[in-house]
């Protein structure tokens, strides 16, 4: 069909720069806002709330809560994201009192080899009365997708968390690509969720 623009893999379609660009990209922006649901003051006072319950600015847990289509009831972190990559390093003290203020959220612990999930969760919860719960070794970089999802599938089956309701919190690419391999509800960077 000549003059309809066809678009690769990725694309979402929207305006293109050619002339008359103002217009399109006002209709586009319209016709977005107008799909979003505007919801009551009770509402959005309540998920305000809960995302200060499970440490997430207000956008991040709106945007986790929209593509997962429910609540998030946990939420995972790995070694990395909490800066204990090293046996025997500390849990930042800026990263325990955001950990300290959760609140109504089950929480849990992926740690990457040669560290040990239940010393390093065990360690966390003596110096910082912290408790990560369910912990257990990280996916490994051999692991098919597959055995990726089964592993951790398998710790959110034992603490009773549906995968699309838990967010992982991450620091590496590797780990960004663990949220869709399980069908988690989202990915959430360690500097987003913790701070510079």
């Amino acid at each position: 069909m000549a003059g309809v623009p066809v678009h690769g893999p990725g694309h979402n379609g929207g305006p293109t720069l050619e002339p008359g660009g103002a217009w399109r990209s006002y209709a586009w922006k319209q016709a977005r806002a107008e799909l979003l649901p505007s919801l009551p003051l009770p509402v959005i006072q309540r998920r305000l709330k809960r995302a200060g319950e499970l440490g997430l600015d207000f956008k991040t847990y709106a945007r986790v809560r929209h593509s997962a289509g429910r609540d998030i009831v946990a939420i995972l972190f790995s070694n990395n994201a909490l800066r204990l990559v090293r046996e025997g390093q500390g849990l930042p003290e800026a990263r325990a009192a955001k950990l300290r203020g959760l609140s109504d959220c089950g929480t849990g612990l992926l740690t990457h080899a040669p560290q040990d999930p239940d010393k390093l969760a065990a360690r966390i919860e003596a110096a910082h009365d912290i408790r990560l719960a369910p912990a257990t070794q990280a996916p490994r970089l051999s692991d098919t997708w597959g055995q990726t999802r089964a592993r951790i599938r398998d710790l959110l089956n034992a603490a009773g968390y549906l995968p699309g309701a838990v967010v992982l919190v991450g620091d590496t690419a590797l780990e960004a690509d663990w949220a869709p391999t399980a069908a988690l509800a989202g990915h959430v960077t360690a500097e987003q969720y913790f701070g510079p």
